[in-house]
């Protein structure tokens, strides 16, 4: 059984509940698989009238922004410690590699990089917690994380819901290809942030050792 199979056996009220709640505790810094729910959801909506597409689409956002939310005030309390212990819990996602890409998303992008991490997996879980750390400051977070909330859970779900209604006979027999294509999607993306986080660690480090050989130069040309 699917997710989508799964979903059409719990009542509607649960839907709205476990999209909101799934999406929340991702945004959270908690790796889930937010995106697939949504997706599964939204597609379910397009065959089934129980399912308001806007109210799911309204708790998917809220969760979504509640969930960056009490990430950034973990990540603000817990500071760098608490990046440690996640890549000791979740050391695949929160490897020093994928640590270092996000902190140069940030330091390059500022907001930006929250606003758009919410379409891209990887830095999705990220945004909360490693805004906090890096002290971003909240308002900033704030409109960044709600425009971003928004635009990405309302818009996924408008997007599928609206492929649903057009294709509903294909997709009833076929609806898993929209798994497995955002599955394919997000495996993507995470292997290319992955090559990316590994060349910018390594290229951290080349800097690092220019400057640490740098000042003995500099004192050798001296003596």
């Amino acid at each position: 059984m699917h997710v989508q199979e799964w979903l059409e056996t719990i009542p509607a009220v649960a839907v709205y509940a476990l999209v909101g709640v799934v999406i929340g505790v991702e945004s959270l810094g908690i790796p889930l698989p937010g995106e697939i729910v949504l997706v599964s959801s939204a597609l379910l909506a397009s065959q089934h009238g129980d399912i308001d597409p806007y109210v799911l689409g309204a708790c998917a956002s809220v969760g979504a922004i509640v969930g960056d939310s009490i990430g950034y005030a973990i990540g603000r309390k817990g500071g760098r410690p608490l990046l440690a212990k996640l890549g000791k819990r979740f050391p695949k996602h929160f490897s020093e590699a994928n640590i270092g890409l996000a902190e140069r998303s940030f330091e390059k992008w500022g907001m930006w990089a929250v606003f758009f991490g919410r379409f891209v997996a990887l830095l999705r879980i990220f945004a909360g917690p490693l805004a906090g750390v890096l002290r971003m400051p909240y308002w900033k977070f704030l409109i960044a994380n709600v425009f971003g909330g928004i635009l990405w859970a309302g818009g996924t779900t408008a997007v599928i819901y609206s492929v649903g209604v057009v294709a509903e006979a294909w997709l009833k027999r076929f609806s898993w290809l929209g798994l497995v294509l955002a599955v394919l999607i997000g495996l993507t993306s995470m292997l290319v942030l992955k090559s990316r986080a590994k060349k910018a660690v390594a290229a951290q480090e080349a800097r690092a050792e220019a400057r640490t050989a740098a000042p003995a130069t500099a004192e050798a040309a001296v003596d």
